[in-house]
């Protein structure tokens, strides 16, 4: 436990900031996993959960809660995954 008042109220803000960033994590793999679903059912809203799944990435990136390098690699990969999962499906 620490004992400077300054560092008792880094404390607070450092989990404050953690628990937010741990909710904007989440978020983001919820509309990667949902982005992914909605391709692999051919679902018309596939395109729309992509847009948002990109969207929440930047978002993440902007506030530092990821490295912008990481969202661009994860954009892609997304991209990449959801074109496959559509092409297959329309092959079918």
């Amino acid at each position: 436990m620490a004992n400077i008042k300054s560092q008792i109220k880094r404390n607070r803000t450092n989990e404050a900031a953690r628990v937010r960033n741990k909710a904007a994590r989440s978020e983001v793999k919820t509309r990667i996993k949902t982005a992914v679903a909605a391709a692999t059912d051919s679902s018309e809203t596939a395109a729309d959960d992509l847009r948002l799944a990109v969207k929440r990435l930047d978002k993440a990136a902007a506030r530092g809660i990821i490295h912008k390098n990481q969202a661009s690699n994860r954009k892609s990969r997304l991209a990449k995954r959801i074109n496959a999962l559509t092409a297959d499906s329309s092959d079918s």
